[in-house]
């Protein structure tokens, strides 16, 4: 995955999962395209974001986007076959350091939506299913339109998301080769603190928290 498509499955990720939770039956499909939709136009009238106030951001997707990640599952998942050999607290470890880079990471890209525009596919019948994928397409003036999946999954009245397909490549799979590289080379330890000390540096750059 190129660091541009991955930033524009952020940028996309960012909008889509706001205010998740005001209605959480819907179908997943009509929930996209409704909270997309809001979720854009606040961004782009709110000239303290456009501004790039990144604290301003990070309050946001602390607040409204991150609750409706599964982020035990995205975790496990991205680390693979080296979650079974975590203790319960390295995997609280894990968890809470994944968290902290995507929140960064997301507020970071969702200060860069600017002039996107998001299509929605049409979706199959998913009656009964708990586990779905809402396809998008985000368009770019100049550039070919990327195709996002998100892939969630409804827990109770909740549907959460447990990874983002880009152009056919998973954000779980792609973050699991890098892990999986840090864990043969020096142990969920390693791991551990390669996360940790990525999400220092990303909190300097962006001026603390």
């Amino acid at each position: 995955m190129t660091k541009k498509l991955f930033t524009c499955c952020l940028l996309a990720l960012s909008a889509f999962f706001a205010p998740l939770a005001a209605a959480a039956t819907q179908a997943p499909d009509e929930l996209v395209r409704k909270v997309t939709n809001e979720v854009l136009t606040i961004v782009r009238s709110d000239k303290a974001i456009q501004a790039g106030d990144f604290q301003k951001t990070l309050a946001l997707v602390d607040e409204k986007v991150l609750p409706h990640f599964d982020f035990r599952r995205m975790t496990s998942l991205a680390v693979g076959p080296g979650w079974r050999s975590a203790n319960p607290e390295q995997q609280e470890r894990l968890i809470a350091a994944f968290r902290i880079l995507l929140v960064r990471t997301y507020s970071n890209a969702l200060t860069k939506f600017r002039d996107q525009t998001i299509e929605f596919k049409p979706m199959r019948d998913n009656s009964g299913d708990k586990r779905v994928r809402v396809s998008t397409e985000v368009h770019q003036s100049g550039a070919q339109p990327i195709p996002i999946d998100y892939a969630l999954e409804q827990t109770g009245q909740d549907w959460k998301v447990f990874d983002v397909i880009v152009n056919g490549a998973s954000l779980v799979t792609n973050y699991r080769g890098e892990f999986a590289g840090e864990v043969n080379a020096k142990g969920i330890e390693g791991l551990i603190a390669s996360l940790e000390a990525k999400n220092k540096s990303l909190e300097a750059g962006q001026g603390g928290k």
